[in-house]
């Protein structure tokens, strides 16, 4: 349940509300407004608890949550979460552009597309330093090599960096190096990993899987924030679905559905939604028209000698094209 607190309560009256919450079994967690307090109570809720709450100093009403994700519900928090990135707000109205090679394979070509991205208008850099393979002969990563290049190119672009953590063990050395961990669309739902990820002070950009509904994609954020981390940041990257022309289909219905739903920022990754370079530009432009917060797509200097994802890469110089389009239709759109 939510406790919408009158304006202007005093601290002494929160704190004891929390105190007698907590002393019920509810895990409490806070949110608070420029003038009003708001206290989401998560444990088992009865008629008689609640009109004993609804009668303590303070209280303006309590409000029954009735998604199964409470702390994600626009119940919860009605005014829509921000994630500070860097010198970057996700969420915030401005359209960030998460961008460069699907896996880093090296330090000069890594740097070389740094700077490129850069140069067109990137507000982050993206790049996998351990890559998930359907193939265990596939390449794997550079690993901490590659997570090392990754904060290189941070000092020499001066541009967030984003990279993906897949092992629990592997959190505390990922968070060492980067700005945004990334659960990609294949842990979505490794539900220890999500865990251990609410217990960090780093941002979270959580893929949606393969076959997930977006009640399930929210439940896997919900996993994170109730586990004390706030800072999550969901990202459509397309579904499985009969369709064969397309690696994915990409959902953008997603983006206003989890606006509605979620107080949660959204971006979309029209790189792994489409699976081929010449759809990235026309969804992204589509993305941005459904109200996105955001990009991440793959760039590489030449993508027919990419290691990982060729096929759906843009160059620089298609990235730089594109960047242009979608700033002038978020221009036009505001």
């Amino acid at each position: 349940m939510i406790i919408v607190m009158e304006r202007n309560t005093s601290p002494d009256a929160i704190a004891m509300i929390t105190g007698k919450l907590e002393d019920k079994g509810f895990q409490v967690h806070l949110s608070q407004g420029v003038e009003r307090t708001i206290i989401g109570a998560i444990g088992e809720r009865t008629q008689a608890t609640m009109e004993m709450f609804e009668t303590m100093p303070g209280v303006e009403k309590i409000v029954p949550i009735l998604q199964p994700f409470k702390l994600a519900s626009r119940e919860f928090k009605q005014q829509p979460s921000t994630v500070m990135v860097g010198n970057n707000m996700v969420g915030s109205g401005s359209l960030q552009v998460i961008a460069g090679p699907c896996a880093v394979e090296g330090r000069e070509l890594f740097l070389e597309v740094a700077r490129m991205v850069k140069e067109a208008g990137a507000t982050m850099l993206r790049g996998g330093a351990f890559k998930p393979r359907t193939s265990p002969y596939s390449f794997q990563g550079l690993e901490e090599e590659g997570l090392e290049i990754l904060a290189e190119a941070r000092e020499v672009t001066e541009l967030p960096v984003v990279t993906e953590i897949m092992d629990p063990r592997m959190i505390a050395l990922v968070a060492r190096y980067a700005d945004v961990l990334q659960v990609g669309a294949r842990n979505m739902q490794n539900f220890f990993l999500l865990r251990e990820l609410g217990k960090i002070d780093k941002p979270i950009l959580l893929k949606r899987g393969p076959s997930a509904t977006i009640e399930e994609w929210i439940m896997a954020a919900e996993y994170i924030i109730s586990s004390g981390n706030p800072r999550v940041i969901m990202c459509e990257r397309g579904i499985r679905t009969f369709e064969k022309y397309t690696r994915n289909t990409l959902d953008l219905s997603a983006v206003p559905l989890i606006k509605q739903l979620t107080h949660l920022p959204v971006i979309v990754d029209p790189s792994h939604g489409t699976g081929k370079w010449k759809l990235v530009e026309p969804m992204a432009l589509a993305a941005v028209g459904a109200g996105c917060d955001g990009l991440m797509v793959e760039v590489h200097q030449n993508p027919s000698e990419a290691l990982s994802d060729g096929p759906q890469s843009l160059t620089p110089e298609n990235f730089n094209s594109m960047v242009k389009r979608i700033n002038n239709l978020k221009a036009a759109l505001q």
